[in-house]
C-alpha cells in the first residue's frame, strides 16, 4: 500500500493521489492552527486526529475515511478558520456607527496615496481604529503610525500579503497600489509589474480567502473611440494609456473571478478627484489641485492643459463616502460590478475663473505637455445614473462649493496674504 501525506492547507484534490496499483493511505497532517469541527453527527476531525484514511479509488468513485465517511468531506471539514468569511449586513448610508460588534477588518494597500489616508480615518471613526490596516512601501509620518495599525507591504510580496491577511485576520482589501496615467507613461514595466502583477496578488488572495475586494478604476479606462460626453458605464473602452489598459485588465479580471469563483469584487470609475491634504501626484487631472496650491504660495499658476478642455472631476470627501457606500451595499441591489461615480465637470478656464474669486490676482500661463494627449481621450462627462439608481449615490459637491472647502482647509494666513474673496 502506498502512503501519500495530505496536508489539507494545500487544498490537494485527492483524486490527483490515485494510483493504479491499489488502494492510496491518506495521513492528514495536524497543521499549526485549529480545525473547524463538522456537526457531531459526522464526528468530525478535531486538532487531535492524524489517522489514515484509506481510499478506495474504485467502485461508487468516493474516497471514504474514518467511519465510511467521504474523503472530500473529511477535508472540507478539516478548512481552517482563516478561510471561512463572515458577513455583514449591508446598510445604505455612512452615518457613524454600525450595529453590532462585528465590524469588517480591512486591508488598505498603498494608503499613503491621495486616497488611502483619507479613507483609513473614515473608515477607523466607522468600524474602529484597529480594524483598518494601512500599508505602503513608504516611511510614514508620526501622525500615521500613531493613527493606527501600519505595516510595510510590498504588493509584488504574495507571501507577506499572505501573512498579513492571516495575521490580521482581514476582511476586505481595499486597494490602491498603483501607477498613475503620467508616471506610468514613463516607466511602462514599472508600471506593468506594480498595476497588473500586484493586482493578480491581491486578487488570488482575496478568491483563497473569500475577501471582498475593492479595486479602483478611472477615467483612464476610456479611450478615443469611447463615447465622451457623456461616457455610459458599458462601452467601448481601448484605453491609450497603459494606466488605463491596467484598469481596464483589473474590472474584467474582476467580473471574471465574480461569475468564476463567486469573489464579491467591486470597483468604481473615479473622475479627477480633488483634496487639499495631499501634494499633486503628477497625473492628468493634477492641475486642479496644484492651482490652489500655486494661488496661496506663488500666485501664478502654470497650467498642462488646454484652457477648454473639459474632464469629469469630483471632491475627496465624496469620492470616500462613495466608496463606502458602495462597500456597505448588498450585493443582491448591484447589477453590474464597476460603476461610474462623478460630481462634476469643468475646464482649466472654469476652475481659474472659481479661485479668482479668492486670488484676484492669479497670474496664469499655459504651458501645454503630454498630458494634454492623454485628456483628449478622456471623458468629458461621466453618466453615473446606474449608481445612483442601484444603490443611491449622491454627491454633495459642486465647482463653487469644493473651492470654498479647499481654500478653507489649506492655509488661512496665506489667504488672507493674496487676498480676499470677491464677493458675487
Amino acid at each position: 500500500m502506498n502512503r501519500i501525506l495530505v496536508n489539507p492547507l494545500s487544498f490537494i484534490d485527492p483524486w490527483k493521489c490515485v494510483t493504479h496499483t491499489g488502494c492510496v493511505q491518506f495521513l492528514v497532517l495536524k497543521p499549526a492552527i485549529g480545525w473547524t469541527r463538522q456537526a457531531s453527527s459526522t464526528r468530525g476531525l478535531t486538532n487531535k486526529d492524524t489517522r489514515p484514511y484509506t481510499a478506495h479509488p474504485g467502485g461508487s468513485g468516493k474516497f471514504f475515511g474514518m467511519n465510511g465517511l467521504p474523503f472530500r468531506t473529511l477535508l472540507r471539514s478539516c478548512v481552517p478558520r482563516a478561510c471561512t468569511a463572515r458577513q455583514y449586513n449591508g446598510v445604505s448610508g455612512v452615518s457613524p456607527g454600525v450595529k453590532g460588534n462585528d465590524h469588517p477588518r480591512v486591508l488598505i494597500t498603498g494608503s499613503l496615496g491621495q486616497l488611502g489616508t483619507g479613507l483609513a480615518k473614515v473608515m477607523r471613526e466607522r468600524y474602529g481604529r484597529n480594524n483598518v490596516i494601512m500599508s505602503d512601501i513608504l516611511k510614514p509620518s508620526q501622525e500615521i503610525l500613531e493613527s493606527g495599525p501600519y505595516v510595510f507591504a510590498d504588493i509584488l510580496d504574495f507571501k507577506k500579503l499572505q501573512e498579513l491577511i492571516v495575521n490580521y485576520n482581514v476582511d476586505w482589501i481595499i486597494h490602491f497600489s498603483a501607477l498613475l496615467s503620467a508616471i506610468g507613461e514613463n516607466n511602462v514595466p514599472l508600471a506593468m509589474r506594480v498595476n497588473i502583477e500586484g493586482l493578480h496578488n491581491v486578487l488570488e488572495l482575496a478568491k483563497q480567502y473569500r475577501l471582498k475586494i475593492f479595486v479602483p478604476s478611472t477615467i483612464g479606462a476610456f479611450g478615443p473611440d469611447s463615447p465622451r460626453d457623456p461616457t455610459p458605464d458599458l462601452c467601448i473602452q481601448r484605453p491609450r494609456t497603459i494606466y488605463g489598459v491596467s484598469k481596464v485588465h483589473a474590472e474584467l479580471m474582476g467580473e471574471y473571478y465574480y461569475h468564476k469563483f463567486g469573489m464579491d469584487f467591486r470597483s468604481l470609475r473615479f473622475p479627477g478627484i480633488i483634496s487639499a491634504d495631499t501634494n499633486p501626484g503628477g497625473g492628468t487631472t493634477d492641475y486642479a489641485v496644484k492651482i490652489f496650491h500655486d494661488a496661496l504660495q506663488s500666485g501664478h499658476f502654470k497650467c498642462y492643459l488646454k484652457e477648454d478642455t473639459m474632464l469629469p472631476m469630483m471632491f475627496i470627501d465624496d469620492c470616500l463616502r462613495s466608496v463606502v457606500e458602495f462597500m456597505e451595499t448588498p450585493d443582491a441591489k448591484l447589477k453590474m460590478r464597476t460603476y461610474n461615480v462623478t460630481a462634476m465637470s469643468f475646464t482649466p478656464d472654469q476652475i481659474i475663473t472659481e479661485v479668482r474669486k479668492f486670488v484676484p490676482q492669479l497670474k496664469v500661463s499655459y504651458e501645454i505637455d503630454g498630458r494634454q494627449a492623454i485628456a483628449d481621450t478622456w471623458p468629458k462627462r461621466f453618466d453615473d445614473s446606474n449608481a445612483r439608481a442601484d444603490w443611491g449615490w449622491r454627491h454633495t459637491m459642486d465647482l463653487p462649493q469644493m473651492c470654498q472647502a479647499m481654500f478653507d482647509f489649506l492655509s488661512p494666513s496665506q489667504q488672507r496674504q493674496q487676498g480676499q474673496r470677491v464677493k458675487t
